[in-house]
């Protein structure tokens, strides 16, 4: 005669074995999305091509117009800051270009799982014997993937528009960039939402110092705000802006400066509360 406290164990024990068995095919399943969306991205040279244009575009008309307005005016970009170390509003917002080719191209990947859904190939994926959080880890990751590389192509404007980099500051871009298009990624598959203010209020375009207070705090709640500013700081401190200049063009919270790895972590872990939200929305899917 079983007793209801051995049927709960049993029960448990079902469960435990239920979730081994599936643990596989789990990560083999996210290993098999990430890599279908690097490798339909791989393949698709005309995207890789098109999407320059838009920084281009903005490089050009932003840059060289508001550079030669400001100069005209008899401003330095930033005030002082800028002004002593003899940057461009170009150079400056080089940057945050590299941030919107990667906000962009975070938001257009993780969209992607719409053309998945209408496609069937996501209607596949949810049948399998596989835990639904795959889905949404998969396609995460590979949207960040995919951003990343396409921030960093931009790093070969850089000489054009007199932005010299060292190799320590590539390499440090890097993992920058993949935290801020993990974040952003992670937050378009879970909401599948427009992100366009999240790029206006970043400080891609304009220095997040000096700023009425009412911006100050939307800046401040901003996530891709913490992805621009160490994109910034690693590039012009790369290229021989003194430290202090980039603490005054920089990201202030409580009247201190954060750290690059404070600013890292800050989005590592709202990626994370946005992965987290997306595995549940996907787990509840009917």
């Amino acid at each position: 005669m079983s007793t209801p406290n051995g049927v709960m164990v049993r029960t448990a024990a079902a469960e435990r074995g239920r979730r081994k068995s599936t643990l596989w095919p789990t990560l083999r399943a996210i290993y098999i999305i990430w890599y279908r969306d690097v490798l339909r991205y791989w393949r698709d040279r005309t995207r890789l091509v098109a999407s320059l244009a838009q920084p281009l575009l903005f490089l050009i008309v932003f840059g060289t117009g508001l550079s030669s307005a400001l100069s005209g005016a008899g401003g330095g970009l930033g005030g002082a800051a800028g002004a002593a170390a003899g940057l461009t509003y170009t150079q400056f917002i080089f940057p945050g270009i590299i941030g919107m080719s990667v906000l962009f191209s975070a938001i257009f990947a993780s969209m992607s799982i719409v053309w998945d859904r209408e496609f069937g190939f996501l209607k596949e994926v949810l049948v399998a014997p596989i835990d639904r959080s795959a889905v949404a880890i998969g396609k995460s990751l590979g949207g960040a993937t995919q951003a990343m590389v396409q921030g960093l192509i931009l790093l070969i404007l850089a000489p054009v528009i007199g932005v010299k980099l060292t190799l320590g500051s590539v390499l440090a871009l890097i993992p920058l960039a993949f935290v801020l298009a993990f974040a952003l990624s992670s937050m378009g598959v879970a909401i599948a939402s427009r992100m366009m203010p999240m790029f206006f209020l970043s400080g891609a375009l304009f220095p997040l110092s000096g700023l009425p207070t009412w911006m100050t705090v939307l800046t401040r709640l901003d996530p891709a705000a913490y992805g621009m500013d160490p994109l910034r700081r690693v590039v012009l401190g790369g290229a021989g802006l003194p430290s202090v200049a980039l603490d005054r063009l920089g990201l202030t919270l409580f009247d201190t400066v954060l750290p690059i790895v404070a600013e890292a972590a800050i989005l590592l872990g709202f990626g994370i509360v946005m992965l987290a939200i997306a595995v549940r929305n996907f787990r509840v899917r009917d």
